[in-house]
């Protein structure tokens, strides 16, 4: 009677393992927002003029969501844009989403790190509320039918960004 017992408590410490892994393997494997589509939004940038989410019209797309008093994101930005200088995006486009910031800190916050990429201006937060995010960074990744391919939440890795960037790209 003892060893069923230890057998079957064997199998339920590895089933509840093997559960546990596969809710915590990735940091965006889980986000469940991958597979649906996303909203589409057209805000001005920082630098004058606006844009239109580029998915939706066919292009895939990086979205970078960031904001001039978010520690992590000053930490972030140099690794990406040192990586967009030294990488091709193909066919992705990328854009930042300056959210819930002061209109005259963005603007410096981009300046100072010589952004090479449209950043646009999302005040209230609105285009972060329809991603249901809480604090950002954050990263979005999204393929030319407006599908969430991937959804990295906090700092992202220049290898993370490679990565999800060479998925959309295909």
């Amino acid at each position: 009677m003892m060893f069923v017992s230890l057998g079957i408590g064997t199998a339920v410490a590895v089933a509840l393992i093997v559960v546990v892994s596969l809710l915590t393997g990735g940091r965006s494997s889980a986000n469940a927002l991958v597979g649906t589509k996303a909203d589409t939004f057209t805000l001005p940038t920082l630098a004058g003029g606006s844009v239109t989410a580029p998915y939706a019209t066919g292009h895939p797309t990086v979205l970078v969501f960031m904001a001039s008093y978010c520690a992590p994101c000053r930490e972030e930005l140099p690794h990406l844009i040192t990586y967009l200088h030294d990488h091709s995006t193909g066919k992705v486009r990328v854009i930042g989403i300056d959210t819930s910031d002061q209109h005259a800190s963005a603007i410096a916050f981009v300046h100072h790190d010589a952004v090479p990429f449209p950043v646009v201006f999302d005040p209230n937060s609105t285009v972060a509320a329809s991603f249901q995010f809480q604090a950002i960074p954050d990263t979005v990744f999204v393929n030319a039918q407006g599908r969430v391919a991937n959804v990295v939440i906090g700092k992202i890795s220049p290898a993370e960004f490679a990565s999800d960037l060479a998925a959309i790209n295909a």
